[in-house]
C-alpha cells in the first residue's frame, strides 16, 4: 500500500518553488549565466540627460545598458551593465547624443592592458559630459520669460531723455532703442506665449522619440524591401534577356528541322479542320453503340446479345412458315 502524501508539505514545497522562479525571472539580469553582464560604474561632472535604460555602446555595437544615475556628492554616479565585451583598466566613457530630439548613450572606448575591476569607478579625469543644446534652449526660454519688459522699456527711455542733445547720430540710435524697447513691451504677452509654444513643442518632441525612432527604423527597412526588390526584378529582366537570347539560338540552329514540322504540323490542322464535321458526326452516331453495349454489359456475369441476320428472312407458304416475326431489333414491334 502507497504510503499517503501530506498536502500540506506538497502546498509548502509547490509554493516555494514558485516563489523561487518568480525572483529568478525578475532578477534574471543579475543572475551570473543568464543575466545582463558585468555591472561597472563612472563618475561624471554631469548626468547631460543619461538616463536608466539608456543603451551602452562600443564602437557603435550596444553592449549593455544604464541601471542608475544618481548623484555622490560633487559628481554624478552612472552604473551600467556590460555584456559580451571586454573593458580594460584605462577604458575611458563619454556621454553622447543618440537622436536630435536629445536622447543620450554612454560610449567606451576600452584601453589599458588589464581588464578593469569592477569594484572600481572610472574616474572623472576619463569622462566626458556633453552640453545639452536642449536644455540651453529651455534656459533661454525660462531667462527670457522673466526679463521685466515694462521696467527695460522705461530703462531705455531714461537713458534715450538723458543723452538728448548729443550727436544725431547717437540720438538716432537711441531713438532706435527706444522704439525697440517699446515693440517689445507691447509685444510681451505675444513673446511669452511664443516661448511657451517652443517650450511645450520641445516636450512633446522629446516624448515622442521613440516613436520618431520607430518611424526612421521602419523607414530603413521599407528602403532595404524596396532594394531587394529592384535587384529581384533585376534579375528576372537578366533572366528574361539571357533565355531571349537562347530562343533566339535555339530557333536559328534549328530553322531546318523546325519549317518542315510547322509545315506538317499546318497540313495536319487543315485536314482535322475540313474533316471536323465528319468527326462530330461519327462521335454523334457511336452515342446509341455505347449506350446499348452497356445495357448489354449491366447485368452481372451475364449479358444480352442481339444478332440480326443470322435466321433467313420471314417466310410464309400458307402451310409452313419459318422466322414469322422477322430480323427486328429488341424493343420494336412490327407495324413501328
Amino acid at each position: 500500500m502507497k504510503p499517503e502524501r501530506n498536502p500540506v508539505t506538497i502546498g509548502a514545497v509547490s509554493l516555494t518553488v514558485i516563489a523561487l522562479l518568480l525572483l529568478a525571472a525578475f532578477y534574471s539580469d543579475d543572475l551570473p549565466i543568464i543575466g545582463g553582464g558585468t555591472t561597472y560604474q563612472a563618475e561624471f561632472s554631469e548626468a547631460a540627460g543619461l538616463v536608466p535604460s539608456n543603451e551602452v555602446r562600443v564602437a557603435g555595437v550596444k553592449v549593455g545598458k544604464v541601471t542608475d544615475v544618481e548623484l555622490a556628492g560633487d559628481k554624478v554616479l552612472v552604473s551600467f551593465k556590460v555584456k559580451d565585451a571586454w573593458v580594460g583598466d584605462r577604458t575611458t566613457a563619454v556621454i553622447r547624443i543618440k537622436t536630435l530630439l536629445g536622447q543620450k548613450f554612454l560610449a567606451l572606448d576600452p584601453q589599458g592592458s588589464e581588464p578593469m575591476d569592477p569594484g572600481k569607478p572610472i574616474p572623472r579625469e576619463r569622462t566626458l559630459a556633453p552640453y545639452d543644446v536642449q536644455e540651453a534652449f529651455n534656459g533661454l526660454a525660462s531667462t527670457v520669460g522673466q526679463i521685466d519688459t515694462k521696467q527695460l522699456a522705461d530703462s531705455f527711455q531714461v537713458l534715450s531723455e538723458t543723452l538728448d542733445g548729443t550727436k544725431d547720430s547717437v540720438r538716432g540710435a537711441l531713438d532706435g532703442l527706444s522704439a525697440l524697447s517699446k515693440t517689445i513691451s507691447s509685444r510681451d504677452e505675444q513673446l511669452a506665449k511664443l516661448l511657451a509654444n517652443t517650450r511645450q513643442v520641445t516636450q512633446t518632441l522629446a516624448d515622442r522619440n521613440e516613436q520618431f525612432e520607430k518611424l526612421l527604423a521602419d523607414g530603413n527597412l521599407l528602403l532595404g524591401e524596396l532594394r531587394k526588390r529592384r535587384d529581384a526584378i533585376g534579375a528576372l529582366l537578366s533572366g528574361t534577356r539571357e533565355l531571349s537570347q537562347e530562343l533566339t539560338g535555339l530557333v536559328a540552329d534549328n530553322n531546318a528541322q523546325l519549317k518542315p514540322a510547322l509545315e506538317q504540323l499546318d497540313r495536319v490542322s487543315t485536314m482535322l479542320q475540313r474533316n471536323q464535321d465528319t468527326l462530330s458526326r461519327s462521335l454523334a452516331l457511336m452515342a446509341p453503340f455505347y449506350r446499348v453495349f452497356a445495357n448489354t454489359l449491366g447485368n452481372g456475369r451475364w449479358f444480352d446479345s442481339y444478332i440480326c441476320g443470322l435466321l433467313p428472312p420471314s417466310v410464309n407458304l400458307g402451310v409452313v412458315g419459318f422466322n414469322e416475326e422477322g430480323c427486328l431489333p429488341p424493343g420494336v414491334q412490327r407495324g413501328n
